[in-house]
């Protein structure tokens, strides 16, 4: 189980919920579950509408989820995220903080999500 914590202007209070990791439901699926008004459009990684902070919760390693293309090219037309960033999720593994909600698969790993 992880706990994803939402935090925004558009909520009252920060509101902690929980998800089954490896039941490859996205971040954005998880909010639209427990009505957390996330923004999205499209829903396939292409207007870039749900892009999230992502901040991992633990002292681990983050677990390394791979931006699909999709999810690089509108995060980077939106200037969330730049070359280094991308490189290093490619080659190293690490996660940027950026992401697009409709993208973001949840892993067994406790996460705050601003937005």
């Amino acid at each position: 189980m992880a706990n994803v914590t939402f935090s925004s202007p558009k909520i009252k209070k920060d509101i902690t919920v929980y998800a089954t990791a490896g039941d490859c439901q996205t971040l954005l699926a998880t909010a639209r579950a427990n009505k957390i008004p996330v923004n999205f459009e499209c829903e396939n990684g292409e207007c870039g509408s749900c892009a999230v902070e992502v901040v991992i919760l633990s002292n681990k390693q983050p677990m390394g989820m791979h931006l699909t293309e999709k999810e690089k090219t509108a995060l980077k037309l939106a200037g969330k995220i730049g070359r280094q960033q991308i490189e290093e999720a490619e080659l190293k593994d690490v996660p940027p903080p950026w992401r697009l909600a409709c993208q973001y698969i949840v892993r067994d790993e406790d996460i705050l999500v601003k937005f």
